[in-house]
């Protein structure tokens, strides 16, 4: 641990004026980085702007320089562990032309940088962990049936067929099959219907008509055009 404080510290000292994150030093044990970080921001060699987030100043003829807000939000996210959403999710797939009027993403974890993201930007947290092993349309897909297919412009019909043609893909199916304990109830229903309807074997289908409960129904939203929604307990939908 104290190799590792030493190793921040020089490493700081030597970079000149900049922003420090934690994954500045990956390969280094998490938490020694942080103690050290927090002990390096007590001593006043660097500010700490956030959660994860420190500041290394330059003198200046006016003091020690302060850091440019807008290079921070310009900070890439680190992309493991951050998913797309909403509309973002739906305009991934092609199910709409949109852009979000109000930025959204999702994650794994309980927070993500405000300085960076944006304090207006809406974060959906506590993700599931399994979600990390997944490629961002994997995920876009989840993300998309829980929102019942909410963001489409498409038509139900048009939807539907959209969303098989993604099913289809070779290996999708049993990939997201191996995460779907970890997803709502009527996401699990919406992967049986769909499965059904593309004739996935009867053994991965018991597996997931067993993990639901028989009584309850579940809104799929526009995705109730499914061909095989009522057997999979969706609730009738309204005209």
């Amino acid at each position: 641990m104290a190799n590792t404080a030493e190793t921040v510290r020089r490493r700081i000292e030597a970079s000149g004026e900049r922003v420090w994150r934690m994954t500045d030093f990956d390969g280094m044990p998490f938490t020694a980085v942080a103690q050290a970080l927090s002990r390096l921001s007590r001593q006043g060699v660097i500010e700490r702007l956030g959660k994860g987030l420190y500041y290394r100043s330059r003198p200046t003829a006016f003091g020690d320089s302060k850091p440019n807000r807008a290079q921070i939000r310009a900070l890439p996210i680190r992309r493991r562990g951050v998913f797309p959403t909403g509309v973002a999710a739906a305009n991934l797939l092609g199910f709409t032309t949109q852009n979000p009027a109000q930025v959204e993403v999702a994650t794994d974890g309980v927070s993500l940088p405000r300085l960076i993201v944006g304090k207006e930007t809406v974060i959906h947290t506590r993700r599931p962990e399994a979600w990390r092993g997944l490629s961002e349309t994997d995920t876009a897909l989840l993300d998309f049936l829980r929102r019942r297919g909410e963001a489409s412009e498409l038509s139900p019909e048009e939807t539907v067929g959209k969303l098989l043609e993604y099913f289809r893909e070779p290996g999708r199916f049993e990939r997201l099959l191996k995460v779907a304990e970890s997803e709502p109830p009527r996401v699990r229903a919406m992967l049986g219907s769909i499965g059904q309807q593309l004739g996935q074997t009867e053994h991965r289908l018991t597996l997931l008509r067993k993990s639901l409960n028989p009584l309850s129904r579940f809104d799929f939203g526009i995705l109730a055009v499914l061909e095989h929604a009522q057997e999979w307990q969706a609730k009738e939908r309204k005209p």
